[in-house]
């Protein structure tokens, strides 16, 4: 096997800009390499990328069932109840969500069976799978009077929709507008890690404050295409800062490289060690209901 990244758009910015490569990057090259066989047996199969994306929307919104309960669930009022936490259940149909998400883009790409309409059936199913996770979150804490997580869920909710709403409208104007940090596949993967170690509250303080600067970002990157396009000049390129300033923005370099791995790491680490060293974090308090409280007092 080569040492190149399979030809996908993953690891374009990466092969393009010369980074030094993270393990994510061995990961990915892996990742690909079994999705893509994974694939092309599902083309054999006959099975068709609406399949796929049908099954993922069901799977997501089984997740949601989960997360309607008992999304501030954890592992510890689990177990001494002697049950399994109502997350995990979710993270389980979340991973297979999660599959059919990738993989129907494989199957249509692989089995040449791309169709305008499927395109459309993705997109709306993948904004119809956000809502369902985040209401199903934003309600459960709502019925627990918990104004803080509920209002935390739809933040995250509104971020997660002008992300891939100023991606397709900029995409009407300019050619590509796939910059910033958090795309799909790192805000899945959040709630993934966070479902499993019933860790959701934690993964809101992320989502809903985090997240917001990818839509800066993207809105910021449209202005500068634009802008230049309308001078004359030759179009801006996305990635990471140079100079000194790089070192200061790893969250802008490409997936696969060392300095993504490192934010990575960092989001990760939040999610599983964050309500270990802040008890807001864990669900368990309000603290915008405590502040309001005394600020009427």
């Amino acid at each position: 096997m080569n040492d190149t990244a399979p030809a996908s758009k993953d690891f374009s910015r990466l092969r393009r800009e010369g980074h030094r490569r993270g393990s994510s990057f061995a990961i990915g090259r892996a990742f690909v390499l079994a999705r893509d066989a994974l694939a092309r047996g599902l083309v054999r199969a006959g099975v068709t990328p609406n399949m796929l994306t049908l099954a993922g929307a069901v799977w997501t919104l089984i997740a949601a069932a989960c997360l309607l309960p008992g999304a501030a669930d954890s592992w510890s009022a689990a177990v001494s109840a002697g049950r399994w936490p109502w997350p995990f259940f979710a993270g389980l149909a979340l991973f297979a969500a999660s599959a059919c998400d990738m993989l129907d883009g494989a199957v249509a790409r692989l089995g040449a069976l791309s169709t305008p309409l499927g395109a459309v059936l993705d997109s709306s199913l993948d904004r119809l799978s956000d809502m369902a996770i985040y209401l199903a979150i934003a309600t459960h804490f709502a019925w627990k009077g918990n104004v803080t997580y509920a209002l935390l869920a739809m933040i995250a909710l509104c971020n997660a929709t002008l992300i891939s709403y100023v991606k397709a409208r900029s995409e009407t104007l300019i050619p590509d507008c796939s910059v910033g940090y958090w795309l799909r596949g790192e805000r899945s993967a959040a709630l993934l890690i966070a479902a499993f170690a019933s860790h959701i509250p934690a993964v809101l303080w992320q989502q809903a404050l985090l997240t917001i600067f990818t839509v800066w970002a993207r809105l910021k990157w449209t202005y500068d295409v634009l802008a230049s396009q309308a001078a004359g000049r030759p179009a801006p390129t996305a990635g990471s800062f140079t100079g000194w300033r790089r070192y200061l923005t790893p969250w802008r370099f490409p997936r696969g490289s060392l300095p993504y791995d490192l934010v990575t790491g960092a989001n990760i680490g939040w999610i599983l060690f964050a309500p270990l060293i802040w008890p807001a974090a864990d669900g368990s308090t309000d603290p915008l209901r405590e502040f309001i409280i005394r600020w009427r007092v």
